[in-house]
């Protein structure tokens, strides 16, 4: 498995990924402004040059907001999302950033341990959060330079 920067060629097979890993995914415009936003760091996952995962973050000052990882589900539990992760935090701390934020759904126990056992930890909740069953989201967040 290879983890690399997203680039313009892979939009077409992330928006395809995202179809599949989300209820409310992105569109392909989406992903294609992402990669003309300045702000935005996003990684994929590839096995033999097929995409399996991707995930990414938005700058903001001196924090970081994950936006998505997702991982296709027969992938999934064999440690892609972690090496997503363990992507964006590292570039998040070359960055100088202090804090990663995320929002996670409540009900969603795999992603929710995924990102503890990294070190996020629930900070807050927003109610109703997710458009298409209102289901409140966990915020979740991880220090990233702990000398302050």
């Amino acid at each position: 498995m290879e983890i690399r920067s997203m680039t313009l060629s892979d939009v077409g097979e992330v928006a395809e990924l995202d179809k599949i890993c989300f209820s409310i995914p992105w569109s392909q415009q989406a992903f294609t402004d992402e990669m003309e936003n300045p702000i935005a760091v996003y990684f994929v996952a590839a096995e033999n040059e097929k995409l399996i995962g991707y995930g990414g973050f938005w700058q903001a000052a001196d924090e970081g907001d994950i936006t998505n990882i997702a991982v296709l589900p027969e992938y999934r539990r064999c440690g892609v999302g972690s090496e997503i992760l363990k992507k964006l935090v590292n570039r998040a701390m070359s960055m100088g950033l202090v804090q990663l934020n995320l929002e996670v759904r409540k009900g969603n126990k795999p992603a929710r341990g995924l990102y503890s056992k990294f070190g996020f930890e629930p900070i807050g909740e927003r109610k109703r959060y997710y458009s298409d069953n209102n289901e409140d989201a966990v915020i979740m967040a991880k220090r990233l330079n702990t000398d302050e």
